[in-house]
């Protein structure tokens, strides 16, 4: 007599932890990529960073001969060395971060004056007054920069901090991104504060600006990076070397040089190394500031 074995039967019926198991390698399979796609786009822009700091420490005569190349078996500081006895590079430092610093401190203030009472106070028209003020966006700078180079000049400013650092305060996005945030603060907070009798400006100090930060962090290093990188308006006002901020010097060094690619390359280095550290000390700053205020 044989037995016969039964064979079970085996149910492939999906399970219940089936969908989060594909769903998880899904993610991970996304991540991956936009890993890749993000290390594809930081060696994009490194790659010409790494090329001018190569040939800004190549010997000129390397440099000539071809112009293209990456490494030189004798490295040199020649250029920079050229730069600072050309020019008067550590005025130019100093007018940069005076003018970027002042005029950061000044967006921010107005700014969020501004947002503040258009996010948290009510008055008639306040909603036309907040799409009128977005439709400075439209306006290119370039319109306004005449009528304010007038008005500058008949003030006396021409050749001066403010006049390079007024016309640049006005700031359409930053009060943009501070209403964005503080539409996100609980207005209970906000009658809170007036229930306790403190005033609307006692109100913006002590309540909302602390409570702030990544936003005040956010637009503070935008303005700065902007400010420091602005050419054409300093080079409108400011014509004393003196008082020239560091992109309009760099370019006048250019000009003495000429062509000779081992101080173009000298010049950009030195003009982005103050940026390169604002973003690496404050990168994180930056993500949150973004994050906080709904732009994505």
């Amino acid at each position: 007599m044989t037995s016969t074995a039964v064979r079970p039967v085996t149910d492939h019926r999906p399970t219940a932890t089936d969908p989060p198991k594909r769903r998880h390698d899904a993610e991970r399979l996304f991540n991956r990529v936009a890993l890749g796609v993000l290390i594809a786009f930081a060696l994009l822009w490194l790659v010409p960073l790494v090329w001018a700091l190569a040939t800004s420490i190549r010997p000129a005569q390397e440099v000539v001969t071809d112009p293209t190349g990456w490494f030189t078996a004798h490295p040199t500081f020649a250029a920079y060395g050229e730069i600072f006895d050309a020019g008067k590079l550590p005025y130019w430092y100093a007018n940069s971060f005076i003018t970027s610093m002042l005029t950061t401190l000044l967006t921010v203030v107005l700014a969020s004056l501004a947002a503040f009472a258009l996010s948290q106070t009510r008055f008639r028209a306040r909603r036309a007054a907040f799409l009128l003020l977005l439709a400075g966006i439209m306006v290119p700078g370039q319109v306004l920069m005449i009528p304010q180079f007038l008005a500058l000049q008949s003030a006396g400013l021409l050749n001066t901090y403010w006049g390079v650092i007024l016309p640049q305060v006005p700031n359409v996005v930053a009060v943009f991104v501070f209403k964005q945030f503080f539409d996100g603060i609980p207005r209970e907070l906000i009658d809170a504060a007036r229930a306790d009798g403190a005033s609307w400006l006692r109100t913006y100090a002590q309540i909302v600006m602390p409570v702030s930060r990544p936003a005040v962090s956010a637009v503070t290093i935008f303005v700065f990076v902007g400010v420091w990188n602005n050419f054409l308006w300093p080079l409108l006002v400011v014509t004393d070397p003196e008082m020239m901020t560091l992109p309009v010097g760099l370019t006048s060094v250019q000009d003495v040089f000429g062509v000779p690619y081992a101080q173009l390359m000298a010049s950009a280095v030195l003009g982005a190394i103050p940026l390169l550290a604002v973003f690496a000390l404050f990168q994180r700053r930056i993500v949150e500031g973004i994050a906080g205020t709904g732009l994505k």
